[in-house]
């Protein structure tokens, strides 16, 4: 297996979790039904936050250099994507609450889980963007849909960077495997939290809309 092999399989066995967080129902769940700008821009500031301490943390107790180089590089572009969207904000104190995705993510230990789990959360998350994106197309602000356009366009140069070191540290199809499990874990996760949320509000997850 090999980098683009692993991103096909992630897709295709994630494909209706996927789908369903793609939908408008995921930014309605991620702000608990609190479909305004305020709110929106605060679940996606958070968001960010909460990745760049993971991958902070990650950082600094990876033993593999380039691994560890790359999640401090991912780091710093979450922390300066959590400024920019909290910049939209008065004011804006990231929330205590860990997003599911992220607890998933801090309980991943070894090189290839986290690599695995990185590039889980990253395909999630391209997910996530575009709705923040169109909800500011209609919302008629184009300035602001444009940050999570620019924000979103981290996402491709951080997978590539993540399959490079996939190939490089892992050594057969047992790790490539781990490295999948680990990336479903996370989009399951979110997933997991996107369900609990609607079904919380009295909402059917499962369509599509």
């Amino acid at each position: 297996m090999n980098a683009e092999q692993l991103l096909e399989r992630i897709r295709s066995d994630n494909d209706t979790a996927l789908s369903r967080l793609g939908s408008s129902k995921a930014l309605y769940a991620d702000t608990d039904g609190e479909m305004d700008d305020e709110t929106v821009l605060s679940a996606a500031a958070d968001a960010e936050h909460h990745a760049a301490v993971t991958y902070e943390r990650w950082a600094e107790s990876e033993s593999d250099d380039a691994v560890a180089d790359s999640f401090a590089e991912t780091a710093a572009e979450e922390r300066e994507h959590y400024e920019r969207v909290a910049g939209e904000l008065d004011d804006h104190e990231p929330g205590e609450d860990v997003p599911a995705i992220q607890q998933y993510l801090r309980d991943l230990d070894g090189t290839v889980e986290r690599l695995g789990g990185f590039v889980g959360r990253t395909i999630a998350a391209e997910k996530s963007k575009d709705q923040f994106t169109g909800y500011f197309v209609g919302e008629a602000d184009p300035q602001t849909a444009q940050l999570f356009r620019d924000v979103g366009g981290d996402l491709d140069p951080q997978l590539e960077r993540a399959g490079e070191l996939l190939e490089s540290v892992c050594e057969d199809d047992e790790d490539w495997d781990r490295a999948a499990e680990a990336a479903t874990g996370a989009i399951q996760a979110a997933y997991d939290a996107y369900t609990a949320s609607l079904e919380s509000m009295g909402v059917n997850p499962k369509p599509v809309c």
